[in-house]
């Protein structure tokens, strides 16, 4: 079962940057919408960004400006430019379709926001 993998993520400080990526199934990239969740200890799952297959975004209020998100179809990769980073952007981040498809998470990337 081929699952999305992800990669990027570390410890940075305030205002800081960082780049994530995720590549996976090219029959899922052709098909799918795609999307990067994040997951805080002790919280759901959110959806962060999402890309269509034309290239149209749409992010959650608490990233909108800060965050960017890309496709490569060739590659098969999404990505997640993410600028300001704050404390509260601390999470595991995953790719995932959108909708989710629910074998398709793989382990995530660890973002953690500290000084």
């Amino acid at each position: 079962q081929v699952q999305c993998v992800e990669s990027g993520g570390g410890l940075v400080q305030p205002g800081g940057s960082l780049r994530l990526s995720c590549t996976g199934s090219e029959t899922i990239f052709r098909i799918y919408g795609m999307g990067w969740y994040r997951q805080a200890p002790g919280k759901q799952r959110e959806l962060v960004a999402r890309i269509t297959g034309s290239g149209r975004t749409n992010y959650a209020d608490s990233v909108k400006g800060r965050f960017t998100i890309s496709r490569d179809n060739a590659k098969n990769t999404v990505y997640l430019q993410m600028n300001s980073l704050k404390p509260e952007d601390t999470a595991n981040y995953y790719c995932n379709a959108v909708p989710v498809i629910s074998n398709y998470w793989g382990q995530g990337t660890q973002v953690t926001v500290s000084s």
